[in-house]
């Protein structure tokens, strides 16, 4: 899920630095979703992996 988060971020950065604005937006914005997805998944395997102990 960070790979695909950062491929997209990737995918903003080029698309801006060529001028293409709504594309370098609308991947940013999926880029920050999938970020804050695979934070959200990271920290609920984390407390479950602590409560399990």
């Amino acid at each position: 899920m960070l790979y695909y988060a950062l491929v997209f971020f990737i995918i903003a950065v080029i698309a801006a630095a060529f001028g293409f604005g709504g594309i370098a937006a609308g991947a940013a914005s999926i880029a920050k979703i999938l970020f804050f997805v695979f934070v959200v998944i990271f920290l609920v395997t984390l407390i479950m992996g602590l409560v399990r102990r």
